[in-house]
Parts: C-alpha cells; sequence; structure tokens
C-alpha cells in the first residue's frame, strides 16, 4: 500500500499507456481480430487505475494532505516544478472520475458496436481520461494549464469523431477554437501570476493572497484572466455555444464530456478561489456570469427539440451555479454541485445514448410511449433528473439543503435565483420524460426493445450510484473553505429558504406535467410564442451576433491584411523583381566582349556620378550666396 500511494504519479499513466496500445488497430496494422481488443486493453487499464486509486484513497484518508514536487526544468532561476498533491478532496475526485469511465467505456462498446472506427475512438477516449486523471492530481500551475490544452485536443478529436459529416467537423472547429480563447487568456493570468509568486502552486495560493499585496488594477485584470480558462471549459457565457455542438460527436464521449469534463474546469476555477477573491470585481464577474448562464441556459433548453442538446444546456446551465457559489466564496458548495450533478448527468446521458441507439432518432416530438418498452433506460432518466432536482433526496437536495442550513452568507437574490433556477431545470426534465417516455408511441418508438447488457449493466450500475450520492462523505469537501462560513444568518432564509426551493420544484414539475405537448408546440402559430420559442431555441440568436461582429471584424481584418500583402508587400517585392529583371535583360546586351565599349560605360558612369555631386555642391553655394546676399 505504501509502494502504491508513493507511486500515485501512474494513474494516469494507466490510461495512456491504453491509449498507446491502441495504435495498431486505430491505424489498421491490425486487422483480423477487429477492432474489440482495443475495448478490453482500455476497460482493463481503466480498472487497474481505479484499484490504485481506490488502494491510495483508503491510504490517504486520515492523512493531511502531501505534496510530491519533480523538478522537470531548472535553469539558471527558472525552475518549472510539476507537482502534484494527495488529499482526500483530489483522490475523492479521482475515484468518481474513475468510476464513470470504467463505466462508460463498457457502455461504449455496446453503443459503438458496429462503428468501424472502434479502436480510434478507445484510443482517444484514453488519450482523454489520462489528462483527465492527472489534472485532478496535478498541483502546479504549470502542469495544470498543459493538461488543459491535452482536454482540448482531445475535445476537438472525439467531436469531430465522425469526420465524414459537414456538421461534425463544423463542431469540432468551432469547440477547439471557442477554448483556445479562453486558454490564450487563462496563459496569460498564469504567466502574470507566476511572476508575482514564482513556483507557486494550487496549495500555496490561499497563504500567498494572504501575504502578498496587488493592486487593485493587477488584482482585478489577474483575476478575470484566470476566470477566462474555465469560461471556455465549462461552457459558460458568451463562450457557452461549443458544448451545443459538441453533441455531434458520439454520446460516450458525450457523458463523459457533461459529466467530469466540464467539471474538470471549474475544478481549476476552484483551486484559483483565492487568487480571484483578492478583487470584488472578478467576484461579480464570475457571479454575473453564473446567473445569466444558468438561467439563459436553461430557457434555451426547454426550447430545443433534440434530445442531446437539451442536456446539453442543462450541463451549461449548473456549472453556472458553480460560478455564483465560488463567487460567493463557498467552495464546499461548489465542489458538492460538482459532484452530484456529474454523477447524474453521466446517468442522464446513459438513459439518452439508449433511446437514441434504439430508435435511431434524436428528436423528442418523434418519440413517445417508450416507459414500458425501456423500463430499465426509463428508470434512469427519472433517477438521474432527481439527483438534479431540489425535489427529491438526491445530489442536489442536499447540497441545497446544506446551503441554506444557517451556516453561509446567503441572501434574497440568492434565494429567488435559486428556486426560479430550480423550476426551469425540473420543468426542462419533465417537459424531456414526458415527450420521450409518456404518451402514445410514433413511428420510431413503436418497435423500441430495451438495450443489451453491455449497456443496460453500466446504466443500471450508475442508478444505483446516484441514489448513493447522497452518502458520500461531506468531509472530503471541508478542507476546501477558504472563507468562515459563519458569516450571516437570516432566520427566515434559514426557516423557509429551502423549503421555497422544493416548492419552486413541485411547481416546474406541475407545469411541466399540466402543459399539453403536443404538435402545435413545435412550430405555434401566435406570434409572440413563436418569437420567445424561436428566441430560446436559436440561443439568442448569440451565433448571428457572433457572426456580425466578432467574426465580422475579423473577416474584414483579414481581408484588409491580404489586399496589403497582395499588393503592397507582394507588389514591392513583384517590383523590385521586375525591374531586376528588366535592368538585366537591358545590361545584357552591352556584353559584347570589346574593351572599348567597356570603358566608354565606366566613363560614362563616372562622369554621371562627378556632375551629380557637383550638381548638389554648387546648389549647396548658391543658397548659401543667396541667403547672404
Amino acid at each position: 500500500m505504501q509502494f502504491l500511494f508513493e507511486n500515485v504519479w501512474l494513474i494516469p499513466f494507466y490510461s495512456l499507456f491504453g491509449s498507446l496500445l491502441s495504435l495498431p488497430w486505430a491505424m489498421g496494422l491490425i486487422r483480423k481480430s477487429g477492432p474489440r481488443p482495443t475495448a478490453y486493453i482500455n476497460i482493463l487499464m481503466t480498472g487497474v487505475a481505479l484499484i490504485h486509486g481506490t488502494c491510495v484513497l483508503s491510504v490517504s484518508w486520515q492523512r493531511p494532505a502531501q505534496q510530491f514536487v519533480y523538478h522537470w526544468l531548472t535553469v539558471a532561476d527558472l525552475d518549472l516544478p510539476l507537482s502534484i498533491e494527495i488529499s482526500p478532496v483530489s483522490l475523492g475526485a479521482l475515484e468518481l472520475l474513475g468510476v464513470i469511465s470504467f463505466l462508460v467505456e463498457i457502455f461504449a462498446v455496446g453503443y459503438m458496436e458496429k462503428d468501424w472506427s472502434l479502436g480510434r475512438f478507445f484510443g482517444l477516449l484514453g488519450f482523454f481520461e489520462a489528462a483527465l486523471s492527472a489534472l485532478v492530481l496535478s498541483d502546479s500551475l504549470f502542469l495544470s494549464y498543459a493538461l488543459l490544452e491535452m482536454l482540448t485536443l482531445s475535445t476537438y478529436l472525439l467531436v469531430g469523431f465522425w469526420y465524414a459529416q459537414p456538421l461534425v467537423v463544423t463542431a469540432a472547429r468551432d469547440a477547439f477554437l471557442t477554448k483556445r480563447v479562453g486558454d490564450i487568456v487563462l496563459f496569460m493570468g498564469l504567466v502574470a501570476l507566476s511572476c508575482y509568486g514564482q513556483g507557486l502552486t494550487f496549495s500555496q495560493l490561499e497563504e500567498w493572497t494572504s501575504s502578498f499585496s496587488l493592486p487593485p488594477i493587477a488584482a482585478t485584470l489577474l483575476g478575470l484572466s484566470l476566470i477566462a480558462g474555465p469560461l471556455g471549459k465549462c461552457a459558460q457565457f458568451p463562450l457557452n455555444l461549443w458544448l451545443d455542438e459538441a453533441m455531434e460527436g458520439p454520446n460516450p464521449a458525450g457523458i463523459m464530456r457533461n459529466s467530469v469534463v466540464v467539471s474538470a474546469g471549474a475544478y481549476v476555477l476552484i483551486k484559483l478561489q483565492p487568487v480571484i477573491a483578492l478583487s470584488p470585481i472578478s467576484s461579480n464577474a464570475l457571479i454575473i456570469i453564473g446567473v445569466i448562464t444558468a438561467l439563459g441556459s436553461s430557457l434555451m433548453a426547454i426550447a430545443q427539440i433534440d434530445i442531446k442538446r437539451t442536456l446539453s444546456h442543462s450541463t451549461s446551465a449548473y456549472l453556472g451555479l458553480v460560478f455564483v457559489s465560488v463567487g460567493l466564496g463557498h467552495i464546499d458548495i461548489a465542489f458538492l454541485i460538482l459532484l452530484s450533478h456529474a454523477i447524474a448527468k453521466a446517468l442522464l446521458f446513459m438513459s439518452v445514448g439508449s433511446v437514441i441507439l434504439t430508435t435511431s432518432d434524436q428528436n423528442i416530438t418523434e418519440l413517445g410511449g417508450l416507459w414500458s418498452k425501456m423500463p430499465a433506460t426509463s428508470a434512469a432518466f427519472i433517477v438521474g433528473s432527481a439527483g438534479l432536482v431540489a425535489l427529491t433526496p438526491g445530489g442536489i437536495f442536499w447540497t441545497f439543503a446544506r446551503w441554506f442550513n444557517g451556516e453561509w452568507n446567503v441572501s434574497y437574490p440568492l434565494l429567488i435565483f435559486l428556486a426560479i433556477f430550480n423550476a426551469l431545470s425540473a420543468l426542462n426534465l419533465t417537459r424531456v420524460y414526458c415527450l420521450v417516455f409518456l404518451g402514445q408511441p410514433q413511428g420510431k418508438s413503436r418497435r423500441a426493445p430495451e438495450v443489451s447488457w453491455l449497456m443496460a449493466v453500466p446504466m443500471v450500475s450508475m442508478i444505483i450510484l446516484t441514489i448513493l450520492s447522497p452518502l458520500i462523505p461531506i468531509r472530503w469537501t471541508l478542507w476546501l473553505s477558504s472563507v468562515n462560513p459563519l458569516e450571516y444568518s437570516d432566520s427566515f432564509l434559514v426557516r423557509w429558504g429551502f423549503p421555497l426551493i422544493v416548492l419552486s420544484g413541485i411547481l416546474g414539475i406541475s407545469v411541466g406535467l399540466g402543459i399539453k405537448l403536443d404538435k402545435s408546440w413545435s412550430r405555434p402559430t401566435q406570434f409572440y410564442r413563436r418569437f420567445f420559442q424561436d428566441m430560446f431555441a436559436y440561443d439568442f440568436y448569440l451565433d448571428k451576433i457572433y457572426a456580425s461582429t466578432i467574426v465580422a471584424l475579423v473577416a474584414f481584418i483579414a481581408r484588409v491584411t491580404n489586399w496589403l500583402d497582395r499588393y503592397v508587400v507582394d507588389g514591392a517585392v513583384n517590383f523590385v523583381s521586375f525591374f531586376t529583371i528588366l535592368s538585366g535583360n537591358t545590361l545584357k546586351y552591352s556584353g559584347s566582349g570589346q574593351t572599348q565599349f567597356y570603358v566608354l560605360t565606366i566613363m560614362i558612369a563616372v562622369c554621371l556620378l562627378i556632375w551629380s555631386i557637383l550638381k548638389s555642391q554648387w546648389l549647396l553655394l548658391w543658397s548659401i550666396l543667396k541667403s547672404q546676399w
């Protein structure tokens, strides 16, 4: 056990090793066996990593957090260490990642059984998991940024997995470029933070912020730049559209992306919270971004008819809650939201994947009556929804109960925001369930058998995990608190805050059950209903706003620089080339071989040179005499 504890850094390399072993099948070097062995190899490697992490967690449970530092590059005064942190929180997150990854890989074997490039998929998935595992353990700013870049690359490759489809190519490109915008700004912030505190690690940030004084402007700019990276990774406004488009990728990759990948960006945000808290402007920016994303994405989700896009907008909304809690300094609550959301959303996407595979359809208006045909899938959707709505005793239920237990600095605007959010989330999930699982079967759902055991077993396992998630010890999060939670307590909020949130969930479910969801909702004739439906369904026209502003500006600058390059830069170079060719062609006729002709040419050139010199001297002398006269 001590050996496993001291070599915990090996855990990410298990998945990476499985990814490398998949290359012969992914490259088509091995064909006779089919691509199935890559799935078995990666499942085995993930299982080994999960066992290793479980053993280390059992050993380190009662130990304080420890850091292992590896000096990767030391040149003169430059020291770039690669450090990892062993703590109950990091190992608990690693355990959750391992369990979800293991179940998703088994689920993927059944879901992508007939895909011709199964080997390439599992190779990319292994690379994906390696970067995630290393990011959870990382305590180094430099290493974490490098791992975030690996996640960006793997997201691009997995979203564009079915690269023969034009929409897939566009979605992969948009996901990559959108994340790059946030990553570049984050890199600037990390460089600035390293300049202020050389050799800092995440575990040292709280102590550094309490002893180091920054000017207000510098603290604000630093905090805003550190927000940019998680802003893109967590699909928050205004960089929230990529996650919706990323649903063009395979469903197993979507399970990972909507449960643990977006949580990885929020995990980094939680670690950076002590620096962000230095500036009230940065903290308020987090709250504003979270509120806009949570409410806006919830409204977008209600208007979607694609079942995966409905849940992807829900992911952005719940990550908005994390931004709000981090902005308020409620770090324990942020971690609990991440934990509860990751488990429940993984289960929901497994249920959605089963529906898509069985019916070959993603349009919720074309489905119905699946609850009796697919009982396990229907139960998975119900349990996953219960874990996300503060109504039944799921993960979010106990998280909100903890938020309003009198220990945290809560306010009436926060209560109103959470009540509206919970009602919209309940309405959205109820609407999807009624359209997909209730009612009369339609054309594509009349013959819809339950999925095979390769998909059913992971799904049922996630149902059990979602039900048991409230039993996960809360003390995993206690050490994260960087503020004194006993700052504010209002008797009304403590007594009635959480019950009002529960009532909002009941209201959302009642509205979802009471509204008649018929074909007229797919395209209403009333102007006001069509206006709001189009506004929500088309993501508040953000893509068109970007196309007419940022994209148009970049395109205009590109056209201007292209014109300058073609006619100014290239024009000057081409003029020199033309003059050289013309003079060369002219002078070639002077090569007659006669000496007297060469002497004459030299004398003419010397005379012209002397004349130009004398002319300038005479002009200078004449100007002097004229001025004196």
